[in-house]
């Protein structure tokens, strides 16, 4: 089992940054990847970055240039993201996937608003 608690979430105005970070705590060692996703309103939760243990970075097309995912240590990772938009408004999720079992995990989620 992995737990996943993440912080750092909150109201920014368009063009601002936020950081956001997840820490893993239980069978860390399984974890072989670890990433963001996010749920707009009225949307589906959609893959905003993920980070393998090798250092592999993989992002979505509408943050690519803007958002830069960091694997901090082996239980932390996290989401540099730059000049927000307020399409970037949503409740953003850690995600993590362990080997050999295939399971994947959730933390509870953190609101990102961007508003004037």
């Amino acid at each position: 089992q992995v737990q996943l608690v993440e912080s750092g979430g909150g109201l920014v105005q368009p063009g601002g940054s936020l950081r956001l970070s997840c820490a893993a705590s239980g069978s860390i060692s399984r974890i072989a990847t670890m990433g963001w996703y996010r749920r707009a309103p009225g949307n589906e939760r959609n893959m905003v970055a993920f980070i393998t243990n090798s250092g592999s970075e993989n992002y979505a097309g509408s943050v690519k240039g803007r958002f830069t995912i960091s694997r901090d240590s082996e239980n932390t990772v996290s989401l540099q993201m730059n000049n927000l938009k307020p399409e970037d408004t949503a409740v953003y999720y850690c995600n993590a996937n362990t080997l050999p079992d295939f399971r994947t995990y959730w933390g509870q989620g953190t609101t990102v608003t961007v508003s004037s």
